[in-house]
């Protein structure tokens, strides 16, 4: 799994990337094709955030964590796409299946996922 690390790129997203909004997390992405953007393989990259104003390290770790495990089960990172999760509180409070399908629906009627697939 290729990951964002820039910040720059990541403000980049954040200024010109599509959002998708569940209770439990924002995903934001853009296309790698976009203006400005910087040309990287064709697998896709992923970044994961979790701010601190909702909660320690420990909550932020829990979040990340579980955002990691929720890309890899949502068959991430997409190809062709940069995507970030941003946690919301209660992304660690939510048992796994609900945080899990409430990703999988709003991922699956977004670009992300061919319709074909």
């Amino acid at each position: 799994m290729d990951i964002i690390k820039s910040s720059a790129e990541i403000s980049k997203m954040f200024s010109r990337g599509k959002r998708i909004h569940t209770p439990f997390l924002t995903i934001v992405y853009a296309s790698e094709k976009t203006e400005g953007a910087v040309q990287h393989d064709l697998r896709g990259r992923v970044a994961f955030i979790a701010g601190k104003k909702h909660g320690n390290a420990v909550w932020r770790n829990s979040a990340k964590r579980r955002m990691r495990a929720i890309c890899r089960d949502l068959q991430g990172p997409w190809a062709g796409y940069d995507v970030i999760f941003l946690a919301k509180s209660p992304v660690t409070r939510a048992s796994y299946s609900k945080v899990l399908t409430a990703c999988a629906k709003v991922v699956e009627g977004s670009e992300l996922v061919a319709k074909g697939d």
